[in-house]
């Protein structure tokens, strides 16, 4: 979920990995943002004077935030470029769940990402968008154990599979952009000539949504029947969707044209709202594409997360910030 205004602050190789910062239990970092508030709708969603707080730092470029379990459940997030996934909740702090999170060499030949970019809990697990090793695969919660789910369509390996979304009947859609390949879109490792959205359904079956995006962030709406994707291009697409999962129906959500740039990881709330990165930070748009405010951070935000606990999370390049929601 990574696109081109968003890679300045990848210098620096694998063994110069900044030290994680350990989070302590009761104590939240400093606060580095403020919500704007565009419309009053939105005073139903967040405060308009709720804080932006640090959470946990150290990440070379933190990406696909998670919740796991109930209200005291933890955090994961991945640090693509750092090749881990790392752990962090209000009791323990943070520390390093898996490393590495995607290709196991030192120097992958392919890779420009190794390590995991989305992450959702789905089959009994969690599942990511392995962006080094081109693949989705599901990682044993308890002992890690990783087992590929898909890793080819039509023969073709995918590019850098890199965000992906839960169906309400289990098919798992997600977006495969060139990102994390060397030389990205002028990589000679690409198989395929074109960024897919796919799913994959419970039986393994891999089908094409689309091929004329290009594909970064992807949610669902709460009934399963419109399919969000960040179009790095032109902004947010949607996609309606029949009762089997399919497309049947493509339409502009917001048109960047509308002064909103930028685009990575989004998700939709229980109500449809539509929580997605952008060049000012999360925009929140209402069902019908009203802008209702957005979350500002001093630094890009790439995606977000819905805490069982009640907070926002985001990945904001080297860390992970919260604010709280409303309840209900």
């Amino acid at each position: 979920m990574t696109t081109a205004l968003t890679r300045r602050a990848f210098a620096g190789s694998l063994a110069a990995l900044p030290t994680l910062a350990h989070a302590a239990p009761a104590t939240m970092g400093p606060v580095v943002g403020r919500v704007e508030r565009l419309d009053p709708a939105l005073d139903a969603l967040i405060d308009a004077n709720a804080p932006v707080e640090t959470v946990l730092d150290g990440f070379t470029w933190s990406e696909g935030p998670v919740w796991v379990g109930g209200r005291s459940g933890y955090l994961l997030a991945s640090d693509v470029p750092g090749n881990r996934i790392m752990r962090w909740s209000p009791a323990t702090g943070g520390e390093v769940w898996l490393t590495p999170s995607g290709r196991g060499d030192a120097n992958p030949i392919s890779a420009r990402e190794a390590g995991t970019n989305g992450l959702i809990v789905a089959r009994g697990g969690l599942v990511a968008a392995d962006s080094g090793n081109r693949c989705l695969v599901r990682i044993d919660l308890a002992t890690k154990r990783k087992t590929v789910l898909c890793a080819r369509f039509e023969g073709r390996r995918f590019n850098s599979p890199n965000d992906l979304v839960l169906a309400p009947d289990g098919a798992i859609y997600f977006t495969d952009p060139p990102w994390g390949l060397k030389g990205a879109w002028d990589s000679p490792y690409r198989e395929m000539d074109y960024f897919g959205v796919f799913r994959l359904a419970q039986d393994g079956e891999v089908t094409l949504v689309d091929k004329t995006l290009q594909p970064n962030g992807i949610g669902l709406s709460p009934d399963g029947r419109t399919l969000y994707v960040t179009d790095r291009d032109t902004g947010w697409v949607a996609f309606a969707l029949d009762a089997k999962g399919r497309p049947t129906d493509r339409r502009m959500f917001v048109d960047r044209s509308a002064g909103i740039q930028g685009g990575d990881g989004l998700k939709v709330d229980r109500k449809g709202n539509v929580w997605a990165s952008s060049k000012d930070g999360i925009s929140i748009f209402a069902p019908d594409g009203r802008r209702l405010g957005v979350i500002r951070a001093d630094d890009v935000i790439s995606n977000c997360a819905f805490g069982a606990d009640g907070f926002l999370y985001m990945s904001s390049n080297k860390r992970l910030v919260r604010a709280p929601l409303r309840r209900g």
